[in-house]
Order: structure tokens, then sequence, then C-alpha cells
């Protein structure tokens, strides 16, 4: 006990560290925690990075495309309209651009008499939404919407002259988005009353697609009576389906408006669209989540759905992957230097004391072809005047066959 005040007194007299080691060895300690926790944190992070990295690319698609298709006409279908301006407007939103989103609508609702709000069209009670908007682009609309253009659209077998806005231009690395809505029944879809189409010809068309190589995967939504049935016949691979009924089941409308007199959307598109609205780009909801979109309790029928022919699990399956459009991005640090373009780099092959001559407008077109077109012909049509004319000369000699007192008997 003498010796303990020397020995913690000679280091303060000497200056030197041995007093201050338990210090340090608690200050070491607490450094290769610190250490020891930031690799694990670093371990931690890089391994969730590469596991957002895998499902980020695990996909294996490089665009999307939505086909979004309502099939009714009339005022009555009001909700088949919104129904489908509506999911547009998610897809839109979601980052699909318009050249890639074919949109057919089969009557124009916002233009119609009936409409208490011209150029309007209302997903919600009370008008608080409007899903018409002013940056809407319909490819075809009306009589345009008819079962051969839309098996057309779907294989690619349209006409030289169909501009590219009417058409979908898909690859084997696109996934395509195709939603439907209308009138329908156990294994078949109505068109403008007037036509139909049966989950053969789905199915076949959806075949036709895989063989040409038009998409990577594909997810089929129908809203409609008996909806379940039309995905019963698909045997093509990549193929997820949902449908708002089972087969001997209605799909039911919902919210009545009294100010327009019709119903604004059906069920199951509207909680459809109530989930996409907590949907952004870079959400990890899965397919399983877009299941239960719709119970039988809210839907007051059975939604289905068919994954069968889906190579993937549907948990793996982002909503984004069909409903966004996300371009994948490759990360590097390497220093890339940048180059002139050949045009600018390459030196011009003219002296610089010869002069260039300057084209002229007129030498620009190619006025001889022009000149030298046959002119199209033109229904004949009698010239300005004749008509007038040959009354004129009818009561001329009307005039001098009978005399003045008969010229009422013209009139």
């Amino acid at each position: 006990r003498g010796q303990l005040p020397v020995k913690m007194a000679a280091p303060g007299a000497g200056g030197g560290g041995g007093g201050r080691r338990p210090e340090l060895a608690v200050a070491a300690a607490l450094v290769v925690v610190l250490v020891v926790a930031a690799r694990g944190v670093s371990a931690s992070a890089s391994e969730e990075a590469q596991v957002r990295a895998k499902q980020f690319f695990r996909s294996g698609h490089t665009n999307n495309w939505a086909v979004l298709v309502c099939t009714s006409r009339f005022w009555f279908n009001y909700r088949h309209v919104a129904n489908t301006l509506s999911v547009y407007r998610s897809v839109k939103r979601l980052g699909i651009p318009d050249s890639h989103i074919v949109l057919m609508l089969a009557d124009d609702m916002a233009c119609n008499p009936r409409n208490p709000k011209p150029a309007t069209i209302f997903s919600h009670r009370n008008m608080e939404l409007n899903v018409y908007g002013d940056s809407v682009e319909v490819d075809y609309r009306g009589y345009e919407v008819t079962v051969e253009n839309f098996l057309r659209v779907l294989t690619g077998r349209l006409p030289p002259s169909t501009p590219r806005s009417k058409r979908l231009l898909s690859d084997d690395r696109s996934n395509i988005l195709i939603y439907m809505t209308g009138h329908g029944g156990n294994g078949f879809l109505k068109f403008q009353d007037s036509e139909e189409i049966t989950n053969v010809e789905l199915g076949d068309a959806f075949e036709q697609m895989w063989q040409k190589r038009r998409y990577h995967e594909l997810l089929f939504i129908i809203d409609t009576c008996q909806g379940a049935s039309m995905y019963e016949r698909f045997y093509s691979p990549n193929i997820m389906a949902l449908a708002s009924s089972q087969v001997g089941e209605d799909s039911l409308s919902h919210q009545p408006d009294l100010a327009i007199g019709v119903h604004l959307m059906d069920r199951y598109t509207y909680y459809l669209l109530e989930f996409l609205e907590d949907i952004w780009p870079a959400s990890q909801n899965s397919m399983l989540d877009l299941f239960k979109v719709c119970p039988t309790s809210l839907c007051v029928s059975t939604p289905g759905h068919r994954t069968d022919l889906f190579q993937r699990n549907p948990g793996d399956v982002l909503i984004t992957d069909f409903f966004g459009s996300v371009r994948k991005v490759e990360m590097t640090t390497d220093i890339i230097r940048l180059t002139r373009n050949d045009t600018e780099s390459e030196q011009s092959h003219i002296p610089e004391s010869q002069p260039t001559q300057a084209l002229k407008y007129v030498d620009q077109l190619a006025v001889a072809q022009i000149i030298h077109q046959k002119p199209k012909r033109k229904d004949w049509h009698p010239p300005d005047g004749f008509i007038l004319g040959l009354w004129t000369l009818i009561l001329l000699v009307f005039f001098k066959s009978y005399g003045l007192k008969h010229l009422k008997h013209v009139f």
C-alpha cells in the first residue's frame, strides 16, 4: 500500500503514459467496436445494394408498352371510358410515355351532348378528378375500335400507311400491359354492341405475339362480367392475367353521380386505381399486392388471377415492371473522354480557294418530278354558274315560245 502513491506519481513526474493505459485500452476497444460496426453496416449496405441491383435487373425487360381498350358505346357506358382513362392517367404518371401507349376508346363521352360539362370525364363523384385532361392522345376512336383493328395492333399486321402512333412497336424485351373493359359474358367480350371477341381468338393472338417475339412478359387485366373466362384459353408463356369476376358472376359498377345520371366507374378498376395512387416509380410493391386490391367484400364479386403461364414468382415481380417505365442505367467509375463527331473532325475535301455554291430553294425540291406528275382524277361537278345559266336559257326559250302571260306557270 505504501508503494501505490509512488507508482502513480512516477508517471506524472517523468511524463510517461503508464497511468493512462486503462483509458487507452478502453478507447482502443471502442475504436475496434466502431470499426467492426462500420464494417458490418457497410457489409449490410453492400448486400442490400446487391439485392436491389439483382431485383432491378431481374425482369430482363428494357421497355414498357400499354394497350388500353374501352369496347363500349353509348352514354350509359360512361364508366367504361372513365375506367380506361383512369388507367391511362396512372401509367403515364408512372413513366410510360404516350408514344408507348395505344389508347382505344369506342365512344367520345367528353363531347357527348348529354355531358353537362363538355370536354371532361370524371372518375370520382362530385366531379373531383377530370381524367380526360388536356394531354390525352386517343389513337383509335369511335368506329375504329373493332375486333379486327385490336387484333391487328397486337399482332402487328397493319397496313403500311398506319402511323406510328397507332402501332404497337414492341420487341422481345418489351413488357406489355393490356387492359380491357366493357360488357362481356362466358368466353367473350362485346365490341360496340355489334361484334365480339372470344377467349380463343385472344389466346391465339397472344400466341402470334410470342411467336413473332413481340413481348417479353405480358400482363392482361380485364374488367367485365365473367372476366375470368377470358383467360381460360391462354396457352402462351410469360402471361399473367387478372379479372374482376369469376365465371357466372357480374362485375358491378360504382359511384353513381346524380348530376351526370350514370355510374362513374366499375368497382374493380376503382380499387385498383386507389392502390396505384400509392405507387411511385421506385416502389417495391409486388404483384402479390395487386392480387389483393379488391376483395370480395368490396368488389361484390370474386376477382381472379392466373399465374401458371408466368415463369417468375409473382412475389418477385414489381408493379412498376408493367405499370411503369424504369430505364436500366449502367454506372461506371471509369473516365470516358468524349471526342468530336466524325462530321466535325473530318476536314473538308473542298479547297478553301474554291467557293461553295449555295443551293437555292427551288433546287432543293424535286421540281421535275412534281411537274410531270399526273393529277389525280376528281369527281366531275358542273362549273360555277352552270346551273344558273341553264335556268336562264330555259326561261328565255319559254318566254320566246309562249309569251309573258304563261310565265307564271313556271313558278
